[in-house]
């Protein structure tokens, strides 16, 4: 008998929505503030964390965990974040990665909620939202990164989509990102289905080294992950 799953939570950044480079740029500029510059290795370690929480490890890496000005420096650090990202949607706009909108179309007709979760927090899920071309009750719940205590590896934002859309199973749940902390957190649920995708942050070989039970090349082939569990 095929086993039901009934709530799809995806990540938002590189897996539903284009990254066009914005977060890397915010990141790199709102560092810079602080005289701080980052490798790419350094950020695509934190990539799928909540972005406070990234940012506290990346000031943590050049100041010191032990720093007393390190809370300080990360409140003022993230609030540049969120400036220098929003200035980046304003002129970019946020567009949905391609086939989106029709994998999103294709689980509402197998019956499926959809919630999406972000290391973001929500006053900038709200401004990346309006930029979307989805219609109205297309998503059942959104989590975000200020929502639980704990964010990715953490699976606490995949438990809160379940809450809020009345899931009582993770055996009924399929989790989908881009990053290996996306797929720490499907795997620390328990979720029946935890599939990475190559649309966004990290390469194949890390999802690869990340537990995971599909790695696709984009949201656009979950109805496949879909019809082959048994």
């Amino acid at each position: 008998m095929q086993q039901q799953i009934e709530l799809a939570v995806l990540d938002m950044a590189g897996t539903t929505i284009q990254d066009r480079g914005e977060v890397p740029a915010a990141f790199d500029a709102a560092l810079a503030t602080r005289g701080i510059q980052i490798t790419p290795a350094q950020l695509v370690n934190v990539r799928g964390a909540a972005k406070r929480t990234a940012i506290r490890t990346l000031l943590a890496e050049q100041m010191g965990a032990d720093d007393p000005t390190l809370d300080a420096q990360t409140a003022s650090t993230y609030a540049a974040f969120s400036e220098f990202l929003r200035a980046g949607f304003a002129v970019n706009g946020v567009a949905l990665m391609p086939g989106t909108e029709q994998a999103l179309q294709d689980l509402r007709r197998r019956g499926i909620k959809i919630a999406l979760n972000t290391g973001f927090d929500r006053d900038m899920v709200a401004a990346i939202l309006t930029y979307l071309p989805l219609e109205r009750g297309a998503i059942d719940a959104v989590v975000c990164g200020d929502d639980v205590s704990l964010g990715r590896p953490a699976p606490y934002m995949i438990f809160h989509a379940m809450e809020k859309t009345g899931i009582t199973s993770v055996h009924n749940v399929m989790t989908v990102g881009d990053t290996a902390l996306d797929l720490a957190a499907g795997f620390h649920a328990g979720a029946a289905l935890n599939v990475g995708v190559l649309s966004g942050a990290h390469t194949r070989e890390r999802l690869q080294a990340a537990p995971h039970t599909h790695i696709v090349e984009s949201v656009s082939k979950l109805g496949w992950v879909i019809d082959k569990l048994d």
